[in-house]
Formats: structure tokens, C-alpha cells, sequence
């Protein structure tokens, strides 16, 4: 894959998988850790700073991305991005590799690499692109016969059907094109079944 370069307002796909497939996410606390990482790395502050600016009640408006969509898996995971800030992607991408890392490592009492590498990325370049990559990564559990999405607790797509309600996720490029959340829910659901049948996108799909 010849190496993305990042632009601001541009969507990316993002993704890695645990080294040597293994599992990376072991227990409910596991993703709840890394959920609660999309928000508190989220900035251009170092972490230590916006867990002040937290505590105190107040927030930062300095985000380094926008996340679009996300699913966490027992061994990978997917998200869209939008970048905000210069190497917003990059900076993004290192504090919640490391933050994620240290947390697993002494948890589970290991040492060294926990990801596969770099995280691997795909400028979506079309919004025909986005809006099928919308349904791939808020199905992702279903595609890998992990769970019914809408029964994962660890992904996007209940925002955008309207059952959980969060700040951080900018669904609205996506939903926007919709005329409810019935109707994306269809849109999803049938590409799922599509994607999980046929194996479209080999190049993008970490078993």
C-alpha cells in the first residue's frame, strides 16, 4: 500500500490489528479503556492537561480529528477520521497507540509492541467511498460473524440509528444524506450482507 499523506478536511480510514493477530481487547474494561481514549486523546494538550481541563469541568476545543465512525473487534479495529490540524491523523494515532499500549501491558503484566506495526490508512476519496466505508466499519462486527452491529456495544452505528446519543461522533456527513435513521440503517445493513457474502474490499478487511 503506497504510503497516505495527510491533508486537513480530508476522510481517512484507519485500522490495526493486534501483533500476530492476537487478541488486544480481552474484557468489557479493555474497551471501555480504549472508547474512553477517542475522547481524551483527541487533543492538541498532552493527555495529563485534558484530564485537568476534565476534572475541573471545563472542555478543550482543540481537537486534532474528527472521528466519523468507529468498531472496536477482539483483535483490530476500524475508524473514519476527518483531519482537523496538521499531522492531526499522525498525533491522533501515536497518543492512543501508546496510551492503549501501556495501559494493556500493565494490565495483563507484558511487555513490548502490542499493535501490528504502523496503523495502516486509505484516503477515502469519493463520498460514494465514505458512505460504503460508513456501513464496513459500523457493521465490522457483523462482517467478521463477531455480533449483530446492532447489538455491539463497541461500535458507531447505534448513534446513528438514533439508540445512544454521544458528542464525539460527526455522523452528520454521513447521515445527512439520509432522510432518517431508518433509512441508513437499511443503506448499512444491505452493504453489510453484500461485503460479508461476496469479501469485497480484501484490501481492507484484517482477519
Amino acid at each position: 500500500m503506497n504510503k497516505v499523506i495527510f491533508a486537513n478536511e480530508e476522510y481517512y480510514h484507519i485500522y490495526n490489528r493486534g501483533v500476530e493477530k492476537r487478541q488486544i481487547f480481552s474484557s468489557n474494561g479493555d474497551y471501555r479503556r480504549f472508547y474512553g481514549y477517542l475522547t481524551e486523546f483527541n487533543d492538541v494538550n498532552p493527555a495529563w492537561k485534558v484530564g485537568v481541563l476534565e476534572n475541573r469541568g471545563l472542555t478543550s476545543n482543540e481537537p486534532l480529528v474528527e472521528i466519523v465512525a468507529y468498531c472496536i473487534n477482539p483483535n483490530h479495529f476500524h475508524l473514519i477520521l476527518r483531519q482537523v490540524r496538521d499531522k492531526g491523523i499522525t498525533e491522533f494515532m501515536r497518543k492512543l497507540g501508546t496510551g492503549y499500549t501501556m495501559y494493556f501491558n500493565k494490565r495483563y503484566e507484558r511487555s513490548g509492541v502490542l499493535f501490528q506495526g504502523k496503523f495502516k490508512a486509505a484516503h477515502i476519496d469519493s463520498n460514494e467511498y465514505l458512505l460504503y466505508l460508513s456501513a464496513y466499519v459500523n457493521c465490522n462486527s457483523e462482517i467478521h460473524s463477531i455480533c449483530r452491529a446492532e447489538n455491539n456495544p463497541w461500535c458507531s452505528l447505534p448513534e446513528y440509528t438514533g439508540r445512544r446519543k454521544t458528542k464525539f461522533i460527526k455522523k452528520y456527513v454521513i447521515t445527512g444524506q439520509f432522510r432518517n435513521p431508518k433509512e441508513y440503517f437499511h443503506f448499512a445493513k444491505i452493504n453489510t450482507k453484500e461485503m460479508k457474502n461476496k469479501r469485497e474490499m480484501k484490501e481492507l478487511i484484517i482477519e
